[in-house]
């Protein structure tokens, strides 16, 4: 899906490559700053943070490579930006529906999700509930990434209780999520607070320094192996 949520070509140079140009990308920057505790002072003001202090602070944090995490920020704000810009976005729908005719065409048993895929194979399965592969495994998911991801799903999380609750994707998909606790995309941890019908919702440490997001690591993981196993029996 990622080629649907190109807009165009950058001009070489343009820009400030320290900074965010998109003001909402700026505005999911901020939120995910305060959600990761980065203090004000280093933020200064957050919605105009230099992804040089702030990508200093995080690497700090997570004790992660700083270079390869100022790059890394900056393509991911600016995708989820594109793709959470508004709910008929048709940047949205078209990622959307490329997930949704990828798993109708292949009809797999199990559904593998990472990063902001996630997201998009989250709001595929809902959007399309004739979809029920047997597993739904989320890794390193920001769905819970609130004002930024969570409060902009398609199905909106609704409110129960004292707070809201998204909810599993439709019919008897099972829901498994794996997060590394040093990924500091995958934030709040523990997708179980947040959304109901998760079956196993694991914290299980993936890889040290920058590769700590990468899918590889994710899939390469005993946690996982053990999650697919069942359905990767003949």
């Amino acid at each position: 899906y990622a080629d649907k949520l190109v807009t165009g070509p950058v001009a070489q140079g343009a820009g400030d490559p320290d900074r965010l140009d998109d003001p909402l990308a700026q505005e999911m920057l901020a939120a995910w700053a305060r959600e990761l505790g980065v203090p004000e002072e280093v933020a200064q003001g957050h919605a105009t943070v230099p992804l040089r202090a702030l990508s200093s602070w995080v690497a700090r944090r997570f004790d992660l490579a700083e270079g390869p995490l100022r790059v890394f920020i900056r393509l991911l704000f600016s995708e989820v930006a594109v793709y959470l810009r508004a709910e008929d976005a048709p940047e949205r729908m078209t990622a959307r529906e490329e997930v949704a005719a990828r798993i109708a065409r292949h009809q797999p048993r199990i559904v593998i999700a990472h990063s902001l895929g996630s997201v998009v194979a989250y709001e595929a399965l809902h959007a399309h509930p004739e979809l029920q592969p047997e597993l739904f495994l989320t890794l390193g998911s920001p769905l819970a990434l609130p004002r930024v991801v969570f409060q902009r799903l398609i199905p909106a999380p609704q409110h129960v209780g004292p707070g809201l609750r998204g909810t599993r994707p439709p019919g008897g998909t099972r829901w498994v999520n794996i997060a590394d606790p040093g990924d500091p995309v995958a934030v709040p941890p523990q997708l179980g607070r947040f959304f109901d019908g998760i079956a196993l919702d694991h914290t299980t440490v993936i890889s040290p320094l920058f590769r700590f997001h990468h899918a590889t690591n994710y899939l390469q993981s005993a946690t996982t192996a053990a999650t697919i196993a069942p359905y990767l029996e003949a």
